[in-house]
């Protein structure tokens, strides 16, 4: 069973910078396509970013494209997502995931095996 962390959440102003953290807890990690998502209540939690189990190859959503970052750090055995230039529609719960099935990068909930319990990100002046 993955337990999965997210922590680096906050309350910044538009313009700012954030980078949000996934910490898993299996030893030694298996391969696995590792995600993040958001979600706004009221609202479906939907696809930001993805990357492979060799961070390698990822994909991300059109709405992120150019200001948020995914990167692993296989040492550490944590994901990150570097999120800049932040704007209001920005805010939402931030949740990391895992898929086992690592050979993709998974773009829908129901793919994903694995979830953290998510790290609010909230953007106002």
């Amino acid at each position: 069973q993955v337990q999965l962390e997210e922590s680096g959440g906050g309350l910044v102003q538009p313009g700012d910078s954030l980078r949000l953290s996934c910490a898993q807890s299996e030893r030694p990690f298996s391969r696995y396509t590792m995600g993040w998502f958001r979600q706004i209540p009221g609202n479906e939690r939907e696809f930001v970013a993805a990357i492979d189990w060799r961070g390698s190859s990822t994909s991300y959503a059109d709405s992120v494209k150019g200001r948020f970052t995914i990167s692993w750090d296989s040492a550490k055995d944590t994901v990150y997502l570097q999120v800049n230039r932040l704007q209001p529609d920005d805010t939402a719960v931030y949740y990391c995931a895992a898929d086992s099935n690592w050979v993709r990068l998974a773009k829908e909930v129901d793919e994903y095996d694995y979830w953290g319990q998510g790290t609010q990100v909230t953007v106002s002046s």
